[in-house]
């Protein structure tokens, strides 16, 4: 009798994944610039085209350092940043390697403003990146924006409270960020594949962490209104 191997799950569709490994992701994705958490992340980066969710205890968990090398790989397309706690500070992100040129800063009075707009950059594509933040969002809000998403290959991460981390989203992926003396520890509360129990551990260099220059701070740029996507950050 001769015997037939059995053939791999991703042999019979790139979609299958054993339990005891990560999926194989089905979109580009953009290394994060951190070797370890690359490792952690199915397709080696964070994965465009979907909603990728970054829950934290408090906005400034070094977030944006977090993303910061992903950023500096968009090759001069476009960066949303949507209700973001702070101003955006122009001489950090020319600091941080990053054109100020390239932001976009949203600022709405109603959180449904600023779900229509982040709805827009995403179905037009003319932004490489979009960073939302978000206290309170409805299911089928989340839904919306993740379908939004899928239009184009930008990186689409919204910023959530941790609170958040037990309830249902159709992100492809959410990781609880809570700061630490060396960095972050980065919990992966959902992604593709097999699940983590032990914190992922983040070193971050001395420049990248909680320091008085944050990504988003004091300087007054220009900004937009909501359903207007077009203006730039001034320096």
């Amino acid at each position: 009798m001769q015997a037939h191997s059995i053939p791999s799950a991703e042999a019979i569709h790139p979609s299958l994944w054993r339990a005891s490994q990560l999926a194989r992701s089905s979109t580009v994705c953009v290394g994060s610039g951190h070797a370890s958490l690359d490792r952690e992340l199915p397709g080696n980066g964070w994965p465009t085209g979907v909603l990728i969710e970054l829950l934290i205890q408090q906005s400034g968990a070094a977030e944006l350092s977090l993303l910061r090398p992903a950023l500096t790989k968009l090759a001069g397309r476009r960066i949303a940043l949507v209700q973001p706690p702070h101003q955006p500070q122009s001489l950090a992100l020319s600091g941080f390697g990053l054109s100020p040129s390239q932001f976009l800063w949203v600022r709405s009075q109603k959180p449904g403003d600023a779900l229509w707009a982040s709805e827009q950059i995403l179905r037009t594509g003319s932004c490489g990146a979009l960073l939302l933040w978000q206290k309170h969002i409805r299911n089928e809000s989340l839904r919306r924006l993740h379908l939004a998403a899928q239009s184009n290959d930008a990186l689409f991460f919204m910023v959530r409270p941790l609170a958040c981390a037990g309830q249902p989203s159709p992100a492809a992926l959410r990781l609880s960020l809570q700061p630490v003396h060396q960095g972050l520890q980065i919990d992966f509360t959902k992604r593709r594949g097999a699940s983590r129990d032990v914190p992922l551990l983040l070193s971050l260099s001395p420049l990248l962490r909680f320091s008085d220059h944050a990504f988003v701070d004091s300087l007054i740029p220009a900004f937009a209104s909501a359903g207007s996507i077009s203006p730039v950050l001034a320096g």
